[in-house]
């Protein structure tokens, strides 16, 4: 689809076309999209785990899956977007990584990657397109190796800046209603966390606001 961009540097819906061309065009509006930062909640859930094999699901421009191979994972990133891969393959690069991270290209709602792994991370997989986030999540769910854990975090609410224009209803999932609708409030699964956090952003005008989070993590018996 062809895509526009509002001044906020969201991506915008014009005329229909498929999720490759809609995230490279994404990727494409500036040399780098992201803050190569690795996410917050990333870094505070996972930093007390023993290295294993982690799958980060959108990993973008690949900060958070260099972050898990500098940290000892052996990490597999997947993306929808060459744009945004072949950047984080640069960054993997530059911080001498590339060798502990498997690059693969999937639009998660036709294909998904094969495996079990220790760490299977969602960060904001969430999309102003047509995504079906809460299969790709089950498919998710269903790669955690036993003992492994599955980290979801999410949009669970507008940013304080903004109006019920810019975000229609329904886009921000509950925590509580993903943990039930994966599962993993079942017996086979130990539901450490699940819950809303905010935390401290930077306006578009440049002053201070807030983000809300959903946060979910599991782990597998």
């Amino acid at each position: 689809m062809a895509t526009s961009h509002d001044p906020r540097g969201r991506p915008s819906v014009t005329t229909p076309a498929d999720p490759t061309t809609f995230w490279n065009a994404h990727y494409g509006q500036k040399p780098q999209v992201w803050s190569g930062r690795p996410n917050g909640v990333l870094v505070d859930e996972v930093g007390d785990l023993a290295p294993g094999t982690a799958l980060d699901l959108g990993c973008g421009e690949g900060a958070d899956a260099v972050w898990l191979a500098a940290g000892g994972w052996s990490v597999t990133a997947v993306d929808v977007s060459d744009t945004a891969l072949d950047r984080a393959q640069r960054a993997a690069r530059s911080e001498g990584v590339d060798g502990e991270i498997t690059w693969e290209r999937h639009d998660l709602a036709e294909s998904f990657p094969a495996g079990t792994y220790d760490l299977v991370s969602a960060q904001f997989l969430q999309s102003p397109i047509e995504f079906p986030v809460e299969r790709i999540l089950m498919s998710a769910a269903t790669a955690v190796a036993p003992g492994g854990t599955l980290l979801i975090v999410s949009h669970a609410a507008p940013p304080s800046w903004a109006t019920g224009h810019d975000h229609p209803p329904g886009r921000f999932p509950n925590p509580t209603a993903t943990a039930t609708a994966l599962g993993l409030d079942r017996p086979s699964w130990d539901l450490l966390v699940c819950e809303r956090r905010e935390r401290a952003a930077t306006s578009p005008t440049g002053g201070p606001g807030v983000h809300v989070d959903g946060v979910v993590r599991a782990r597998r018996r």
